[in-house]
């Protein structure tokens, strides 16, 4: 009798051991269900990859396209002001291109590409994505208001220079009123004017070429206008190509 007790007793102990050890062998294979298979992980990561390298030739091409505009735009403006005798060059470092000093169109060929990619980078990091006006017939007006304030800076003829910059300060207001009207907008190219206007003072500070008639210490009143609503034109362009990208 004790030998069938303890046979018994065993017994049950190993049933019980085999019922517990269950739930343990169960486990590896749920967490193998559950992990993911390295074909999903290879194919998650091509996809990423993929995504990065369309994103970058985005903005290679957006890079590409400001660059062209903002070289032109720069070689017909600058042209008026030479032609007005705004704009004073070296007889040395004038081209025959346009008339113009060669490393003009390049310098504002890169200053639109990176204010034309600051814009829509500023609005996505702001979380307020520009919507106001977002087609190209908004942005080709907005190029021709902006060609016609700096026409009429060369051109207009006021009493003294002060008069001349409240009346180009009030246009480029209107301009980034009638076609912006983002808080993003104002602040960048209030920013994108006061700096300008310290590199253009540095450059005829040191010779590089002058303003007829400065009253503003070196350069006119109304350039820091000029440069307001050059970039609020070229952040408008900016927007406009990045929101052809995500389309």
């Amino acid at each position: 009798m004790p030998r069938l007790e303890s046979g018994a007793w065993s017994c049950s102990c190993a049933a019980r051991a085999r019922h517990a050890a269950r739930p343990g062998e169960a486990a590896p294979k749920a967490d193998a269900m559950q992990s993911p298979s390295p074909s999903a992980g290879r194919a998650e990561r091509e996809a990423s990859g993929g995504a990065a390298t369309t994103w970058r030739q985005h903005l290679v091409q957006r890079s590409v396209v400001l660059f062209v505009v903002g070289a032109f735009m720069a070689l017909v403006l600058n042209l008026l002001q030479i032609q007005r005798n705004v704009t004073l060059f070296p007889d040395e470092v004038i081209a025959t291109l346009f008339s113009s000093a060669w490393w003009v169109p390049p310098c504002c060929g890169t200053a639109a590409a990176v204010v034309g990619l600051l814009y829509p980078c500023i609005d996505s990091h702001l979380g307020e994505p520009h919507k106001f006006k977002r087609e190209w017939a908004s942005v080709m007006r907005c190029i021709a208001v902006f060609v016609g304030i700096n026409h009429a800076s060369a051109k207009l003829d006021f009493a003294n220079n002060v008069q001349l910059s409240l009346t180009l300060a009030a246009l480029s207001l209107g301009l980034w009123w009638t076609f912006d009207r983002s808080r993003s907008g104002l602040g960048l190219g209030i920013t994108i004017a006061f700096v300008a206007t310290l590199i253009t003072q540095f450059l005829v500070y040191n010779g590089v070429y002058q303003y007829t008639s400065p009253d503003f210490l070196y350069i006119r009143s109304w350039l820091p206008c000029i440069f307001f609503s050059g970039g609020v034109t070229v952040g408008n362009i900016g927007r406009q190509l990045a929101m052809v990208i995500i389309v």
